[in-house]
């Protein structure tokens, strides 16, 4: 009996104490992420920062955005490393997902759209 109590402590001690890496961007910083549409195909997210601020690590699927605003933005990656994003309103690209930590640089709003796909492309 103590050792299966033993086991639950430590299984739940490791999930508690798990990095913040995976999760979900409408779940761990909903004043940016809104979910517009979604079901059992796509979720499609409206992204809204202002000017300076900064989101937390997250994790999205392979992703179409689309860049409603021009903006500037920096995303950090779970190894440390940066990216540099500068955008203009209406380009979209293609992303096949992972984690980052979204930042907006510049002095103004953006919004992006960002329709997620829920099974891998081509199956």
């Amino acid at each position: 009996m103590l050792q299966r109590v033993l086991l639950v402590v430590a299984f739940l001690l490791a999930v508690s104490a798990a990095p913040v890496l995976a999760q979900d961007a409408v779940k761990v910083d909903p004043k940016h992420y809104k979910v517009e549409f979604e079901n059992d195909q796509i979720r499609v997210l409206r992204i809204n920062y202002g000017p300076h601020e900064k989101s937390v690590m997250h994790e999205h699927p392979p992703n179409f955005a689309i860049f409603m605003t021009e903006g500037h933005g920096k995303f950090t990656f779970p190894d440390g490393k940066t990216q540099d994003v500068p955008f203009k309103a209406g380009v979209t690209q293609w992303d096949p997902g992972g984690k980052h930590l979204p930042e907006n640089l510049g002095d103004k709003a953006f919004e992006v759209i960002v329709v997620e796909l829920k099974s891998k492309p081509g199956k």
